[in-house]
């Protein structure tokens, strides 16, 4: 069995593919952005954490020497990489420069099928950048070029869902008549791991794809027809980019970004040409109705490993959880709530680790839901998202525009830092506590406001949050039902 670091390791397919390696026996270091976030919330035989930042070759100091493999996943996360293709060049010339240092045998990069170099836009063209600097790294490196990627939470799959869950009549823009070739989750991680150390894949590049070649439309015709829904879906050729780009995120959980990237893939024909990977590690790979049964199975088992949503939005240099867990004292503005808890404690730790998502957020429901609307139309990302689980949460996860900082259910103690649009920084917080032989719950909300604005945004609020975090506090204890 090998040693392998996974960078990405809190991504959406960097997740799945450290338990995929985890279950074949190999010992695996996550690279973390985020100190202290961890992949999963128990402790896993096998599985090491390292933390550090890409874009300072300094954090990478702790890299084991022994390390023989390293999979390539940082393009999928946001807070990482930007747009400017300048910057994920430095950021891949870091690795390889902190890899050379141990005795690493292979590396390997997930991208997206090109079949058209001369068309690419600046952010596939980074991604071909990416490829050419790995290649000249004088590391054997395996590149595999994927379709879009169907899976519960995958960013392909969650805006087909809700384009079709969501709308009977669907004006369809011109590239999504384009010929893609998707495919599942699960043949990406059998791919990622078959390739591993596998020398007759070094210095290869390979397109992976399902069995079939369908348009986007297609795609939505196949969701609609496997959900027994009837939907008119029309092809609009007066539909400009950008609107699509815009109207793929009021409509779905995912954030404008990413559907932007989704839209540049599918502007060209993307199905699979290179590298004839099947002589090499025969297998077929299942159809996209297989796909979205198993995909099904999963959400309905409540097994979702990970989702588009899972990277953070943090842009500091060396960025410490550490940071963000211990919620400030000075320079801010807050609202607490003292509550005593009506009923058993349980009760309220489950209404409080029910937040968000189809629950809501106990209070003037649909205030919460224009504020996240409002945050759309300004770039942020929404309440759509929603959450992972229902009732499960660990350090990491998105609810709508939160991000986990600290989950301890047995303390009865969670901490939401906002990843909105907002002048400054805010927390949500609960904590139970025992007082007198009573159970309490606090409820706080802190601000830390960027300038003069960031304080008028919060006194313009404030006769709001008198009524919700009053009427939120009240409904978790369970003094209101």
């Amino acid at each position: 069995m090998a040693k392998v670091l996974v960078t990405g390791a809190t991504g959406y397919v960097g997740k799945r593919l450290i338990m995929y390696l985890l279950n074949q026996g190999h010992e695996i270091y996550a690279l973390c952005y985020i100190k202290g976030v961890r992949v999963f919330e128990e402790d896993k035989k096998n599985l090491s954490y390292i933390w550090g930042d890409l874009r300072n070759p300094e954090t990478l100091q702790s890299l084991p020497q022994d390390i023989e493999a390293a999979y390539y996943l940082v393009h999928s996360m946001s807070e990482v990489v930007s747009d400017k293709g300048d910057e994920e060049l430095q950021v891949v010339k870091n690795f390889i420069e902190g890899i050379k240092k141990t005795r690493i045998q292979q590396i390997i990069y997930l991208g997206g099928i090109i079949n058209d170099e001369k068309t690419l836009s600046q952010k596939l063209h980074s991604r071909l950048s990416v490829e050419e600097a790995l290649k000249g790294s004088g590391l054997p490196t395996t590149i595999l070029r994927a379709g879009i990627i169907i899976g519960a939470g995958s960013a392909a799959f969650e805006v087909i869902r809700d384009l079709v869950e969501k709308m009977n009549i669907i004006a369809s823009p011109k590239w999504a008549d384009n010929d893609l070739q998707p495919i599942a989750i699960i043949d990406v991680l059998f791919y990622l791991s078959e390739v591993l150390l596998n020398k007759e894949c070094y210095g290869r590049i390979f397109d992976i794809g399902g069995p079939e070649v369908l348009s986007f439309k297609d795609l939505m015709k196949g969701y609609a027809a496997f959900r027994k829904f009837k939907r008119w879906i029309f092809t609009a050729s007066f539909l400009p980019e950008r609107f699509s780009s815009y109207w793929f995120v009021f409509i779905s959980s995912v954030r404008y970004s990413i559907c932007q990237y989704l839209i540049e893939t599918m502007k060209s024909t993307a199905v699979v040409k290179l590298g004839d990977i099947e002589k090499i590690i025969p297998h077929t790979c299942i159809s996209y109705r297989q796909a979205l049964e198993l995909t099904f199975q999963k959400i309905a088992q409540n097994e979702v490993v990970s989702t588009w949503m899972d990277s953070w939005e943090i842009k500091a240099t060396n960025p410490s959880i550490d940071n963000y867990i211990e919620v400030p004292k000075e320079g801010i503005v807050f609202d607490v709530r003292k509550v005593e808890i009506k009923g058993s404690r349980e009760e309220a730790l489950e209404r409080i680790w029910r937040i968000g998502g189809d629950t809501g957020y106990y209070a003037m429901d649909f205030a919460w839901y224009l504020r996240g609307l409002f945050d759309q139309l300004i770039g942020g990302v929404g309440l759509n998202r929603g959450r992972r689980h229902p009732s499960e949460i660990i350090v990491g996860d998105a609810i709508d525009f939160w991000r986990v900082l600290k989950a301890d259910k047995i303390k009865g103690h969670l901490i939401l830092w906002a990843t909105m649009k907002v002048p400054g920084d805010a927390w949500l917080e609960f904590e139970i506590k025992q007082e007198e032989g009573k159970w309490i719950l606090y409820q706080t909300a802190t601000f830390r406001p960027d300038g003069i604005f960031g304080r008028l945004y919060w006194w313009s609020m404030y006769p709001f949050h008198l009524f919700i975090f009053a009427r939120m506090a009240n409904t978790i204890a369970g003094v209101y039902k």
